[in-house]
């Protein structure tokens, strides 16, 4: 599972991100952060990590630096 969360990530990185330019407001990015999360906690609470981070990521929030808890 945590290889096919870490997959869809990757897919959207390399195939879709390039075409919506950086939007994200944190560092490191909110899709780096999800692959960090699952790789370090697994699918289920790396993955709900991801969500909340996704959830944070708009335009009224400063953002910064983030790292993976």
């Amino acid at each position: 599972m945590k290889r096919l969360l870490v997959g869809l990530v990757r897919i959207y990185q390399y195939a879709i991100s390039p075409y919506l330019g950086r939007r994200c407001r944190y560092f490191p990015s909110c899709s780096e952060y999800a692959v960090e999360a699952v790789q370090k906690y697994g699918a289920c609470k790396g993955g709900w990590l991801g969500v909340k981070r996704l959830c944070r990521c708009h335009p009224w929030h400063p953002g910064g630096y983030d790292p993976v808890p």
